[in-house]
C-alpha cells in the first residue's frame, strides 16, 4: 500500500478532466496509509507544519474566547463541529508543502502562503460556500436550542453538561443535534473531501471540483467513512486538549487529505 502511494505521488495528477473522470478505489484501511504518510510529512517540514497548526489553534481559541465572553459557551460543541466544515480550506498550505515533498522539492513558507493562486478564484467561492454551511449550522444549532430549551438562555457553565446529559430535554437536544450535524457534516465532506486539492492542481470550476470529491467518495464509501470518523476524533481530541491538540491535528489531517487525492485521483 505504501508503495501505491509513492506512485500516486511520484508524478503530477493527470491532467484533463477529472471531474469526469473514475475515482480510484482504495482499500478500506486506505486511511492509515494517507495519515502515516501526512505524518511524514509533518515532521519532515516541522517548524513549518506545527507553526501553520499554531495558527489555527490560536484562532479556535480567540473564537472560544470570544463566545464565552458573550455567555455563549454553550456553543463550543457546535464551533468544534464547525471546525469539521470549513477546515478543507485551511489545509491549501498543507496540500501545496505535500505536493512539493512528494517531487522531492523544497518547502518555503512563501509557497505555502502563495498556494492556491491558480485557481484563487474558485477556491474563495469554495470557501464562501463552506462558510455558509458553517453559519447555516450556526444558526440551525441556536434554533435547536431555544426550541428545546425554551427562550431562558443558555444555562451557566457549571451546569450545562449536567442539563444537557441528565435532562430529558438536553437529551433530546443532543440527540437531534446530532443528527441534523451529521447531516450536514456528510454532506459538506462528501463534497470537499478532495476537492480543494483538485483546485489547486486542475483547470476546474468549483461545481465540477465537489462532483469530482463525491464521486470518490460514492466510489469509496467504506474508506471514506474511516476516514471522516478518523478526522472527527483528531478534531475532537483537539478541542478536548483545550485546542493545543489542534497544533498537531489541524497540520496532520491537512497533509494526509493531499496523499487521500494523490491516491484517489493522482497519475500512475
Amino acid at each position: 500500500m505504501a508503495d501505491r502511494l509513492q506512485q500516486a505521488n511520484s508524478t503530477a495528477p493527470f491532467s484533463g478532466n477529472v471531474a469526469f473522470a473514475e475515482p480510484r478505489r482504495v482499500p478500506f484501511d486506505a486511511p492509515w496509509e494517507w495519515l502515516a504518510a501526512g505524518w511524514r510529512d509533518l515532521w519532515a517540514i516541522p517548524r513549518l507544519s506545527l507553526g501553520y497548526g499554531a495558527v489555527f489553534s490560536v484562532a479556535a481559541a480567540g473564537m472560544a474566547l470570544g463566545l464565552w465572553s458573550q455567555g455563549l459557551h454553550a456553543l463550543f460543541l457546535v464551533l468544534a463541529a464547525g471546525f469539521l466544515l470549513i477546515g478543507p480550506l485551511f489545509g491549501v498550505g498543507l496540500y501545496a508543502a505535500s505536493r512539493a515533498l512528494a517531487r522531492g522539492e523544497g518547502v518555503k513558507l512563501s509557497d505555502m502562503l502563495s498556494a492556491g493562486t491558480r485557481a484563487r478564484g474558485q477556491l474563495a467561492f469554495f470557501g464562501i460556500l463552506l462558510m455558509f454551511a458553517f453559519m447555516a449550522w450556526l444558526q440551525l444549532a441556536i434554533l435547536l436550542f431555544m426550541v428545546f430549551m425554551g427562550d431562558g438562555g443558555f444555562p451557566p457553565p457549571q451546569e450545562f453538561l449536567q442539563t444537557l446529559l441528565f435532562t430529558s430535554r438536553g437529551l433530546v437536544l443532543l440527540i437531534v443535534g446530532t443528527i441534523a450535524g451529521g447531516v450536514i457534516a456528510a454532506l459538506v465532506f462528501s463534497t470537499s473531501v478532495v476537492a480543494v486539492p483538485l483546485l489547486m492542481v486542475e483547470p476546474l470550476d468549483t461545481v465540477s471540483a465537489m462532483r469530482a470529491s463525491l464521486k470518490a467518495v460514492l466510489a469509496n464509501p467504506k474508506p471514506m467513512a474511516l476516514w471522516a470518523g478518523l478526522i472527527t476524533m483528531m478534531i475532537g481530541a483537539g478541542f478536548a486538549t483545550l485546542l493545543v491538540g489542534l497544533v498537531i491535528a489541524l497540520p496532520l489531517i491537512g497533509h494526509a487529505t493531499w496523499h487521500a487525492y494523490a491516491d484517489i485521483y493522482g497519475k500512475r
